[in-house]
C-alpha cells in the first residue's frame, strides 16, 4: 500500500472519532441526515482514493488493457504490474518481490479479522502459497493484485472460522490506546473510548461490516479496493461502513453512551 496511506494508529483515531461524534449527538437521526456521520463515516478516506487507474502490461493472458495498480507512483504501479506480469510467467524472484511489498497488509488484515498473531501468521502464509499457486490464474479484470491476496485471505480466515477450528481470539497484543481528546463535542466521549475497546467491539459485527470497517480504516484502501474484495459496489461498500460505525457506537458501554 502507498506509504501515504494512513498508518494503524491513525486509522484506529479516525475510526474512534467516526463512533465518538456519533455518541456525542441526543438523537443519531439528525446527524445521520445532517451529513456528520457522512463526513467521517462514509467520507473517510476519499482523500487517499485516487482511483485504480494505471498503466497497461504486456503479457500472454490477453487482459493486459484491465492491468492496474492502487500505487499513488507512476514508476511503483508500473513496477508492480510487471512483477505480477513476471510471476504469471513462473518468475519466482518476481513472486518474492511481491511478497515484500504486500505482506504486511495482508498480515495486518487478517491479525484484525482474527486477534491472534500466530493465526494471521499462518494464514498469511496460506494467502501467499495460494497465489503461488494459482498466479496462471490471476486475471486483471481492473483491479490491484493486492484487493486479489486480500479477497484470498478473507476467504481463509472465513473458512477458518466457519469450520470451527478456533474461537475468535479477544487478545489485545500490540494495541496501545490513543486516548488523546481532541476539540469539539465528542472530545468527553473521545477520552473515555480506548482502541481496546473499539477492537472488542470490531469483533462482534458482522463478518461484511468489520471486514469493511478494517480495509477502509486500518487498511486505508479506497472505496474502489474495497468493494472489490468485497464483490459490493462502491455505494454499497459506503453504506456498509456506515452501518459499521453505527453498530460499533451501539456496542460500546453505557457509561460511554450516556
Amino acid at each position: 500500500m502507498p506509504q501515504s496511506r494512513p498508518d494503524v494508529a491513525r486509522g484506529l483515531d479516525a475510526l474512534r472519532l467516526a463512533v465518538a461524534r456519533l455518541l456525542s449527538v441526543v438523537d443519531p437521526a439528525p446527524a445521520l441526515a445532517g451529513g456528520l456521520l457522512v463526513s467521517e463515516a462514509v467520507g473517510y478516506g476519499e482523500t487517499l482514493d485516487n482511483g485504480l487507474g494505471g498503466s497497461g502490461s504486456g503479457g500472454g493472458f490477453g487482459d493486459a488493457d484491465l492491468a492496474t495498480s492502487s500505487e499513488e507512483s507512476e514508476a511503483d504501479r508500473a513496477r508492480l504490474i510487471a512483477l505480477v506480469e513476471l510471476a504469471r510467467g513462473g518468475d519466482a524472484d518476481a513472486f518474492g518481490l511481491l511478497y515484500d511489498h504486500y505482506q504486511s497488509s495482508v498480515y495486518r488484515f487478517l491479525f484484525y479479522r482474527t486477534r491472534s498473531a500466530p493465526l494471521a501468521e499462518d494464514l498469511t502464509s496460506e494467502t501467499f502459497f495460494r497465489a503461488l499457486r494459482n498466479m496462471t490464474s490471476f486475471r486483471w479484470q481492473g483491479k490491484d493484485f493486492g484487493a486479489w491476496l486480500m479477497t484470498i485471505a478473507r476467504n481463509l480466515a472465513t473458512d477458518h472460522f466457519k469450520a470451527g477450528r478456533t474461537r475468535l481470539e479477544m487478545t489485545t497484543e500490540d494495541m496501545g490506546a490513543h486516548d488523546d481528546a481532541t476539540e469539539g463535542p465528542e472530545s468527553l466521549v473521545l477520552a473515555g473510548l480506548t482502541n481496546e475497546m473499539l477492537l472488542e467491539a470490531l469483533t462482534q459485527l458482522p463478518d461484511e461490516q468489520r471486514d469493511c470497517l478494517v480495509m477502509r480504516f486500518l487498511q486505508g484502501m479506497s472505496i474502489a479496493e474495497t468493494a472489490a474484495v468485497l464483490g459490493r459496489s462502491d455505494g454499497a461498500i459506503k453504506q456498509l461502513q456506515l452501518r459499521g460505525v453505527r453498530n460499533l457506537a451501539k456496542l460500546m458501554p453505557e457509561g460511554i453512551r450516556d
